[in-house]
Order: C-alpha cells, then sequence, then structure tokens
C-alpha cells in the first residue's frame, strides 16, 4: 500500500513537471523575439511579381507571400541604383547623409557629362551603426547571405554586425540544380544557417544576385517563358520564386513560420534599357523609366511583409522607403532606435493598421550613371512628387495619383501655383540639413557629345512594352555610344 501510494506521488510529481515545462514553453514561444528573415532581390521591378499584375511571369511562392502577408504598393527604395540603398537599409539613413550616393565604385568622369561627381565614400563606415549591430546586442544570430556591395576587405559584413557572411556567386551555370544567379546555393546556406539556430533569434539577410544582367536560365524555363516579354528573364524570376520558396518551405517544416518576420523587396526599380549582353530586360509598366532613374519605375519597388498573427493580410498603399526598415525591425523585435535617423518606423502601420501622418520622401542622386540618368533630387509629398536636375535648375511636378506614368509635367503645364515652391523648398532645406554633395561643372565638357547621349534620346522616355522597331533600334545603338563614353580606367 505504501510503494502504490509512493508509485502515485511520483506519477503526480512527473506529471506536473510536465505541464510546468509546457507552460513554460508556451511563456516562451509568446515572449520569444521574432526571428527576421529580410530577402532583397536585384533590380527586381515593381511590374515583374505575379501578385503586382504581371502576367507572364510565374511566381507562385511570393503571389502565397503576398495572399498571407502584406503588400505594399507605394515601397520606395533609398534611390535608385544598390549600394546606396543597401546602405539605407543597413543603417536607417539616407544615401545622401551617408555621402553614399551612386553604386560602388561608380561610373568614371567623362566629356559627356556636364557635371563632375562629387567624391563619395567607397565603402559603408564603420561608425556608422548597422541592424545587425543593434540585432547582435539583443543577442540575435546574424548572417548575410549573398550580395554585399558595400566594402572589401575592412568593410566586409562581418565588420559590420554579422556573424556569417556567404558572398556566393554572382553569376552561375544553369543546370539540374543551380539557376544562372546562384541563387539555389546562396538558398542552401541560408538554410543552414536557419537549421543551425533554430532554438534563439536570428536575423537571415538573403541578398539575391538575381535578377541583374547578366543573367542566363535553364534552357527548359526559358522555352516553358518562350512568349514572355523576355523569355530568359522571366525564367531567371521564376527561378529566384523558387528559391524563395525553399527557404519559406523550411521555415514551415521546423515550424518557425509563427515567430518568423518575413521581408521581400528590391534594391531598386527593374533595368528598362538595353545593358550589358541584353537587348532587352523588363518593363515597369505603368510607371515610367527604371533603375538609375529618379521617375517611379526606378525607386517604386515590390514590398512584401509577412508575420503571421501580427500582420493582417491586405494591400497597403502608405509611402514607404527603404530607411524605414532599421527602426521599424528594431520596434517590432523590442528594441529601440536611436533618434538621429531618416528613417521612420512603419511598425504600427504593419501591425495596428495605423496610417502614418503624410511626410515629405526625398531622393539625391547627383551622378550620371550607366542607365542614361542624370544628375537630379526629388521629394514626394502626398501625390506631388517635385523632381529638380542638377545640370540645369529644371524642375518636373507630377501628381502621382492621377499621373502615375508620370506623362505631364506640370511645371511647365498648369502648374498649381501654391505647389511647386514649398516642394523645391523642402528639397532644398532637406539637401542642406543631410550636408548632401553636389555635382560640379566638367572643364572637359564635351556639349555635342552630351546632346548625342542624353538629348537627342532620352532614355527615360523609352517604353520597352510598347516600342516599336525602329525605337528598338535606336536604342541598341544609344546603349553602344553610351558605353563607348566611358573613359578607361587604370586597373
Amino acid at each position: 500500500m505504501q510503494f502504490r501510494r509512493r508509485e502515485k506521488i511520483s506519477e503526480n510529481l512527473a506529471m506536473l513537471r510536465l505541464a510546468l515545462a509546457v507552460l513554460l514553453l508556451g511563456a516562451s514561444q509568446l515572449h520569444a523575439a521574432p526571428n527576421i528573415v529580410f530577402i532583397l532581390a536585384d533590380d527586381l521591378g515593381i511590374n515583374d511579381l505575379g501578385c503586382y499584375g504581371r502576367k507572364d511571369h510565374t511566381t507562385p511562392h511570393l503571389d502565397q507571400l503576398a495572399k498571407d502577408g502584406a503588400r505594399f504598393t507605394a515601397a520606395y527604395a533609398a534611390c535608385p541604383v544598390c549600394s546606396p540603398t543597401r546602405a539605407a537599409l543597413m543603417t536607417g539613413k539616407s544615401p545622401a547623409r551617408l555621402h553614399l550616393t551612386t553604386f560602388l565604385p561608380g561610373r568614371p568622369d567623362g566629356p559627356s557629362q556636364k557635371l563632375l561627381h562629387p567624391k563619395i565614400v567607397q565603402q559603408l563606415p564603420l561608425d556608422e551603426k548597422t541592424l545587425a549591430e543593434y540585432l547582435k546586442e539583443a543577442n540575435y544570430a546574424t548572417a548575410c547571405i549573398g550580395k554585399w556591395h558595400l566594402g572589401g576587405r575592412g568593410f566586409l559584413p562581418t565588420d559590420q554586425g554579422f556573424d556569417v557572411y556567404y558572398p556566393g556567386t554572382a553569376t552561375t551555370k544553369p543546370s539540374g540544380t543551380e539557376g544562372g544567379k546562384g541563387e539555389f546555393d546562396l538558398t542552401a546556406k541560408a538554410i543552414e544557417f536557419v537549421e543551425k539556430n533554430r532554438d534563439k533569434p536570428f536575423f537571415l539577410y538573403v541578398a539575391h544576385n538575381a535578377p541583374h544582367i547578366p543573367y542566363a536560365a535553364k534552357p527548359e524555363l526559358v522555352t516553358k517563358h518562350a512568349t514572355a516579354f523576355e523569355p530568359t528573364y522571366a525564367a531567371v524570376i521564376e527561378s529566384l520564386d523558387a528559391a524563395v520558396g525553399q527557404l519559406l518551405a523550411k521555415l514551415d517544416e521546423l515550424k518557425l513560420r509563427e515567430n518568423t518576420i518575413v521581408v521581400f523587396t528590391s534594391d531598386n526599380g527593374g533595368l528598362h534599357v538595353p545593358e550589358g549582353p541584353h537587348a532587352k530586360i523588363t518593363h515597369n509598366t505603368p510607371f515610367r523609366a527604371g533603375k538609375g532613374f529618379l521617375y517611379e519605375g526606378g525607386i517604386r519597388i515590390p514590398l512584401i511583409v509577412r508575420w503571421p498573427g501580427k500582420v493582417e493580410p491586405r494591400t497597403i498603399a502608405v509611402p514607404v522607403v527603404s530607411t524605414d526598415w532599421l527602426p521599424t525591425l528594431l520596434e517590432l523585435t523590442g528594441g529601440k532606435a536611436p533618434k538621429e535617423l531618416d528613417g521612420v518606423s512603419i511598425a504600427d502601420v504593419l501591425t495596428k493598421n495605423v496610417l502614418v501622418k503624410h511626410r515629405a520622401l526625398f531622393w539625391h542622386i547627383p551622378h550620371y550613371c550607366n542607365q542614361g540618368s542624370r544628375p537630379s533630387g526629388a521629394v514626394r509629398i502626398e501625390e506631388w512628387k517635385l523632381i529638380k536636375h542638377y545640370e540645369t535648375g529644371t524642375l518636373e511636378l507630377y501628381d502621382l495619383w492621377n499621373d502615375p506614368g508620370e506623362m505631364t509635367n506640370l511645371a511647365t503645364n498648369r502648374a498649381p501655383s501654391n505647389r511647386i515652391a514649398p516642394l523645391l523648398n523642402s528639397l532644398e532645406a532637406w539637401l542642406t540639413a543631410t550636408a548632401a554633395q553636389l555635382p560640379t561643372s566638367n572643364p572637359a565638357f564635351d556639349a555635342a557629345l552630351h546632346k548625342k547621349l542624353y538629348l537627342d534620346t532620352d532614355p527615360s522616355k523609352y517604353d520597352p512594352l510598347k516600342a516599336t522597331k525602329a525605337e528598338f533600334d535606336k536604342m541598341q545603338e544609344w546603349r553602344k555610344a553610351m558605353n563607348a563614353a566611358v573613359p578607361k580606367t587604370k586597373k
């Protein structure tokens, strides 16, 4: 009898321990800091995914991600080229303030330019605190998988708060297990990191090389997309989508979906002009121009955010920008961002459906880019967007609500009398406040060459989707002339 009583007590104690363990596990899961998986595509345009309306691209995994989360329709890159946007993502500061305002190392100065490029920093300075460094202080495991493009030795991700850095290979030979941009190799490394750190909070930054030129894809995928605007590009997009799908499936397999914030976006708009070995790449319909330009096609980007139970599935039209991610993710993970940032937290937009007050968004790219753009700055407040061209001081004003394609320049055509001055004053005050660098006069300027490259042909008005054969051929000749105008630099 006494033995049975002791056995019963032992059984009750075991059940009590089990119940307590379950309660503690539930409590730890309830209060566990969320994981972050931040996926950045390279040159992916606003028009490139099925969930954004593209009919000739196949993106089932990203389309499902959009159904399960929030899809933004007015998300912006901090710059229309890669390195500055990546710096803004990491620091919450504008490229103008960082003095990192074009891709690294930048296009060399040449006689076709009326202005000389300002001298930019050639890496993200070490005294700039990155998102990875903030999260590492909060006991997150951190990894950068893929493209960094913010500096070389001494300025690598492992010097900026990341425990793990795996660059992968930007261009690969398509095979049964790999795409043309190393996307599946990067995904395998990302999955390896997730598996290793599944029991603690982690920040995984996956920066794909796709669909940046040059690109290639498996022949069978290219054939599958034979009727697409650009079959190989469409195949690359499908491979990128499949790679993202593998990573998302691993989160599900490890039962990490519920406590993981997934962000998918791009570093700038899609490439709409011919470049490298490609006669055509993509189109950003209905928006004007693409990568390199401050028109909407160059800076408006796809953005999808999923966090089950916290972010309600819906479409969000609130304008946001790359600099917002550092303060947002710090708030969502229980941290606190410093005040001296250019970005603002959109945590309440994501989790509470709160509409942020209308604010000014600014851009500054005082450079000539490979896509034919010229030095300029821009500001958007509500529906109004002003672009200032630094060569001449010329202004363009657009009503984005009624003219999203920026076809009617209201600065020269029935401009509202009270619109231009406030926007221009706001832009100039911001340039001063950020100590933005401006281009200077070029003593070796060749006016005839400038006219040929930038005036006789306006790449921003080239619409690859609707181009006639004559327009298409003209752009191929323009590309050859643009390439020839780049001065040869010493290695």
